[in-house]
C-alpha cells in the first residue's frame, strides 16, 4: 500500500494528525497497531479534555476521534508494524506483522507509551494471573477483594480510586512518604476510606499458588532511611496493579531515528520533525513532561501540518 501520509498508531495524537492530513485531501492511512486508541482505550473517567462540561469515558473519546478522522477521509488498516525502513529517506517503508508493506511519503510517529512494569521474576510469573497493568481492564474481577496499587503518580492514584469501585479495600504502595500525582487526586486518595497508604515501601515479591495460578499476598520491604534492619510485611491481597508510569513505545526505531536516555524521540525545537526529512514523532513517544491526551491531538495537527508542508515544497 501506498499513501502520502503514514501514521502509526491511533491514539489521540495519531487520530489527529489523521484527520488534519485527510482535510487537505492526502489521503492518510492509519496503522492502529496493538493497543487500538492508544492508553485512553484503558481508561475510564476523563475529566479534563477540553468541550466536555461532563465526564465522558476515554474508549468512547476514542471512538469519536476515529470516526470523524474515517468520515474526513482516512483510510483504516489494523496491523501491527514489526520492521521500518528509514534509512533510504521518502517513500518510508513499514512492514507489517503479517509481510505486508506500507509506503509512505511520509510518516507519522504517534505509537504512543506503553505500561512499565517492576521486572520481578514473580511478577512476570502472576502477570495476567492477578498482575495487572489495567484496573479498567481487570478490577471487575476482584469484586469484595483486596487488591494493592504500586506507584504514587496520577495513574497510581486514578487506578487506586477507580478499585474502590469494586474492591473491599485499596493497599496503596509507595516508595516514598508523598504522592507526585496532582493535588486534586491525592485529596481524593487520602479521604477515601477504602484505601489504605503504605508509604516508604516497595513490593519485593509477589506470593501466591500455583494451582490454580493466582496471588495470594505480597512481600513488601522499607524503603529509605528506614531501611535497615526494618523487617518485611506480607500483605494479603487478591490481585496486584502497577502503576508506575509508562515507557514510549520506540523500539521500532532506536538506532535510526535520535532519542533520549528514556526512549523518547527527539525533535526539532517547536516542531514534530526528526532529523530525517519527512518523519515526523507525535504524542508520547516524544513528550515526557506533559503526557496529557489534549497535547497529544496538539502534536498530532502539528506533525500533519509539517507533513502537508513538506509534500507541498515537493510538489
Amino acid at each position: 500500500m501506498k499513501c502520502e501520509i503514514l501514521i502509526l498508531g491511533s491514539g489521540p495524537a495519531g487520530w489527529t494528525a489523521a484527520l488534519y492530513a485527510a482535510r487537505a485531501n492526502r489521503r492518510p492511512v492509519v496503522v492502529r497497531g496493538l493497543q487500538p486508541g492508544g492508553q485512553l482505550s484503558i481508561t475510564t473517567d476523563v475529566e479534563n479534555y477540553p468541550g466536555f462540561a461532563e465526564v465522558i469515558q476515554g474508549p468512547w473519546l476514542m471512538e469519536q476521534m476515529e470516526a470523524q478522522a474515517r468520515t474526513a477521509g482516512t483510510e483504516v488498516i489494523d496491523d501491527l508494524i514489526t520492521e521500518v525502513r528509514l534509512e533510504q529517506g521518502t517513500p518510508f517503508v513499514c512492514v507489517g506483522d503479517g509481510g505486508a508493506e506500507y509506503y509512505g511519503e511520509t510518516l507519522i510517529i504517534a505509537t504512543g507509551a506503553q505500561a512499565r512494569w517492576l521486572g520481578l521474576e514473580s511478577e512476570t510469573k502472576f502477570r495476567g494471573h492477578g498482575v495487572s497493568a489495567c484496573a479498567t481492564c481487570d478490577g471487575f474481577f476482584f469484586r469484595g477483594m483486596e487488591v494493592a496499587v504500586v506507584g504514587g503518580g496520577n495513574t497510581a492514584a486514578e487506578e487506586a480510586l477507580f478499585l474502590t469501585n469494586f474492591a473491599s479495600r485499596v493497599h496503596l504502595v509507595h516508595r516514598r512518604d508523598v504522592m507526585r500525582a496532582e493535588k486534586v487526586l491525592q485529596d481524593r486518595v487520602l479521604r477515601n476510606e477504602k484505601i489504605v497508604p503504605h508509604w516508604n515501601r516497595e513490593v519485593a515479591e509477589v506470593l501466591g499458588d500455583n494451582e490454580p495460578l493466582g496471588v495470594t499476598a505480597i512481600r513488601l520491604r522499607a524503603t529509605g532511611d528506614g531501611a535497615n534492619g526494618a523487617a518485611d510485611e506480607t500483605l494479603p491481597v487478591a490481585g496486584v496493579f502497577i502503576a508506575i508510569g509508562h515507557d514510549p513505545a520506540t523500539g521500532l526505531f532506536k538506532g535510526k531515528l535520535k532519542m533520549d536516555a528514556h526512549g523518547y524521540i527527539q525533535t526539532a525545537p517547536d516542531s514534530t520533525a526528526t532529523e530525517i526529512r519527512g518523519v515526523y514523532a507525535a504524542g508520547d513517544v516524544r513528550d515526557a513532561v506533559y503526557r496529557q491526551a489534549v497535547t497529544a491531538a496538539g502534536m498530532g495537527c502539528m506533525a500533519a501540518l509539517e507533513a502537508e508542508r513538506f509534500l507541498a515544497e515537493r510538489e
